[in-house]
């Protein structure tokens, strides 16, 4: 495997259960067995630097730890003419790689334990866990496993059949070693065969130990059969080649060790045949199988967390759209007294001269002009610029007491629950986006019905009700808001509740801004009212205000709809405001009244909205935000650097 390549496997392997973990998605034991088989299979087999690791296999008596010990220079191994002789696996490992304790828990992987130094050769005759020496091999990085016989026992009961299997399966290739008494006995390639169709189809060099008096071409001819036993019709794709060891006494006596000939003058030595070996093309090629699957598991993990992200941001967006709704409730009733008096003062700092003058040298003129206007007596009580009616102002201060009570307790309700309850608009920004997330989540769960069971049709018109689940993501938040007593909660927000009562200095500048726009605006007949009221010493609160304010009995309200704007997830959602002004009034009067008081109450509404807002997350719900937006961010990077990854696994030759 390229380093590059190589490279995105690793980072793959540390980021998916970094996102897992992120998104709380669940299902540890699966995330643990795909990191294990990348740790154990794929990282560690894949690395560049990781030796080739032969296996050498065959029948009872064919020769496998003679060639072992003739492969590594030493006697190693136990040999003699008794077939199952030697029980278990001996690896033989390159001193120079003897420190690299990962190296060795990673040939002995499919053994499920850690192999132990080689005490005595007499150790391998009996059954146990595989067992190791280090050599100074003349073949540089490559491993060699011998192998007990796996073709011991009858009638189908192999005795080593379990320790062959594991063997093979830590092997890139196999050295096969078969002999004329058996080249031909379907039983032993059947039994390879199936080995091999089990744990993946592994290349292998072919070794025929045979008398001297057999030809080359008699060799070759036998080896094939023995490779089309194991291979079948796609031999020649597995074979990496056929050499010969010829019979020889003193081999047997254990006096001299195996000579390996090829069979063409042009053919390589055995040992260069070895060394030649790419052996991470060759493993990549093997495992590729094994890959596949992990890559799969990851685009399925990718596609979990993908679902778990728009859950989450779906969350977010109910709590802050259920908040917006309790910062509403908060603010239902409007301070007409303080509000008024404060955009009455502006008006008339901002007054042109002659109406300062006039102003002050007008009177009211009690009785004709007070029978046919009515209320404008009233008008210039309430609407003067002198101090707010303390009665006025205990009634508002009342009524925001209980408001706030009522939004804090819905608030903390919602945060701490396992369900939100949000409502909105379907014309609504972030309620249309709200269901495309439903539809989202749906498609990717492969669910074909369309009607979201999170999103149902409430009351009248376009209304909608989103009943969505608590994010695991937030729960560590959502207890401490539950270990925090509630009453200390509301205790710290009513506190402050001056914020909200107090008319500021910010506010005062919009007021100001607005009154400018009034009188930019302002039409010549607009003007003349206003020439005329200021005989009368009466202060219009916006333009020709108080031609609707003296139309009847001040006694009654209208309902000024006021569109709340600058806070998430109410764009669209109105607050209604009962204004104290007249009864009786004609629907042009009604619109005339909201187009003017409705900047004023809009003016108000954008500073306390925010600052309710600020003081609901100070205490509720600022830490469940925090994190889920944090989380978001970073789900968002994640995904998209495990998605990249993926196809640069799949494609190397892939960039982007």
């Amino acid at each position: 495997m390229d380093a590059e390549r190589y490279n995105a496997l690793k980072q793959l392997r540390d980021l998916i259960p970094r996102l897992a973990e992120l998104l709380k998605l669940g299902g540890n034991e699966d995330i643990g067995f795909w990191t294990n088989i990348i740790d154990a299979k794929l990282l560690t087999r894949l690395s560049p630097d990781f030796p080739l690791v032969a296996a050498i296999c065959g029948g009872g008596s064919s020769g496998k730890s003679t060639l072992f010990n003739s492969m590594l220079g030493e006697s190693l191994a136990p040999t003699g003419g008794k077939a199952g002789m030697n029980r278990r696996v001996l690896f033989g490992i390159p001193a120079d790689r003897n420190e690299q304790s990962s190296l060795i828990a990673a040939l002995a992987e499919p053994f499920k334990t850690i192999p132990e130094p080689l005490k005595d050769k007499e150790e391998l005759t009996i059954p146990g866990n595989p067992l190791f020496v280090l050599n100074q091999l003349r073949l540089h990085g490559m491993v060699l496993l011998d192998t007990p016989d796996f073709d011991t026992g009858a009638q189908g009961l192999y005795t080593n059949r379990d320790v062959t299997r594991m063997a093979l399966e830590a092997s890139d290739i196999l050295i096969y070693i078969f002999t004329n008494s058996n080249y031909n006995n379907r039983d032993s390639t059947d039994f390879i065969g199936q080995m091999l169709t089990g744990i993946g189809r592994r290349k292998c060099f072919l070794v025929y130990r045979v008398y001297p008096s057999f030809t080359d071409q008699e060799v070759t001819e036998h080896a094939m059969t023995v490779a089309h036993g194991i291979y079948g019709d796609t031999a020649d794709d597995y074979l990496l080649g056929i050499y010969r060891t010829d019979e020889d006494n003193r081999v047997a006596a254990g006096e001299k060790f195996m000579e390996i000939r090829a069979l063409q003058p042009d053919q390589p030595d055995f040992q260069e045949a070895l060394q030649a070996i790419n052996a991470p093309g060759l493993r990549l090629n093997l495992y590729a199988s094994i890959l596949a699957d992990v890559l799969q598991q990851a685009d399925t993990i990718l596609n979990r967390a993908d679902v778990s992200l728009d859950e989450l941001r779906l969350y977010l967006d109910s709590l802050q759209t259920a908040q917006s709704h309790s910062v509403h409730e908060a603010l239902k009733h409007f301070p007409i007294d303080s509000v008024m008096r404060r955009f009455a003062r502006i008006w008339s700092a901002t007054d042109p001269s002659h109406i300062k003058i006039m102003r002050k040298t007008g009177s009211l003129i009690e009785l004709p002009l007070k029978v046919l206007l009515g209320a404008a007596g009233w008008a210039k009580d309430q609407l003067s610029p002198g101090p707010p009616n303390r009665e006025a102002t205990a009634e508002f201060a009342e009524k925001l007491d209980e408001d706030l009570v009522t939004a804090v307790t819905d608030l903390h309700y919602q945060a701490v629950s396992q369900q939100v309850t949000a409502k909105g608009l379907l014309n609504d920004s972030v309620a249309k986006r709200m269901v495309d997330t439903i539809d989202s989540i749906r498609a990717k769960k492969g669910l074909k019905n369309t009607q979201s069971p999170q999103a149902r049709p409430s009351g009248e018109g376009s209304a909608i009700t989103f009943l969505v689940d608590t994010h695991p993501v937030v729960g560590s938040e959502q207890q401490k808001l539950r270990n925090t007593d509630f009453k200390s909660v509301l205790q710290s927000i009513m506190s402050r509740k001056d914020a909200i009562t107090d008319v500021s200095r910010d506010i005062e500048k919009d007021l100001k801004d607005l009154a400018d726009q009034f009188r930019n605006s302002m039409g010549l007949w607009s003007k003349i009212n206003q020439t005329f009221w200021a005989l009368l010493n009466v202060l219009p609160a916006t333009v020709a205000i108080t031609y609707v304010l003296s139309t009847g009995d001040p006694v009654g309200a209208v309902g000024i709809k006021v569109k709340l704007a600058g806070l998430f997830g109410a764009k669209d959602l109105y607050a209604l405001f009962a204004i104290p002004v007249t009864t009786g009034l004609k629907k042009a009067d009604q619109k005339k009244i909201e187009e003017m008081l409705g900047p004023i109450v809009q003016t108000w509404l954008n500073h306390k909205l925010n600052t309710v807002q600020n003081l609901f997350e100070e205490n509720i719900s600022g830490g469940i935000i925090r994190v889920a937006r944090q989380t978001i961010a970073d789900a968002q990077q994640l995904t998209g650097e495990v998605r990249c990854l993926v196809v640069k696994c799949a494609n190397p030759d892939q960039r982007s």
